[in-house]
This record gives C-alpha cells, sequence and structure tokens, in this order.
C-alpha cells in the first residue's frame, strides 16, 4: 500500500497490519511513486522465494 505524505513524498506500507502495534509496517520511503510501486514489485517477489 502507497500513500502520499504531506512532505510529498511516498511511504510504502505492509498489506497487513504489524499484530504487535496493530498498525501498517513501514516499508520505505521515496522521493517518487514510481519508485515506491517498483520497490513493492521487489518486495512481493522476494515474498514468493
Amino acid at each position: 500500500m502507497i500513500r502520499k505524505l504531506k512532505s510529498g513524498e511516498f511511504r510504502l506500507y505492509s498489506r497487513k497490519t504489524d499484530p504487535r502495534t496493530g498498525k501498517r509496517r513501514n516499508l520505505g520511503t521515496f522521493d517518487t511513486r514510481e519508485a515506491a510501486e517498483e520497490h513493492e514489485r521487489e518486495v512481493q517477489y522476494f515474498k514468493q522465494h
């Protein structure tokens, strides 16, 4: 899940909530949405392998 921050950056969050905190885990902050989407694809790839 990608959200745009007030600073204009994009942050990638995990799809599931963290059981300890009840919030989504931060998976990185990026300057562009394209960079965040690319990293999300990399994360999904490594989840499968």
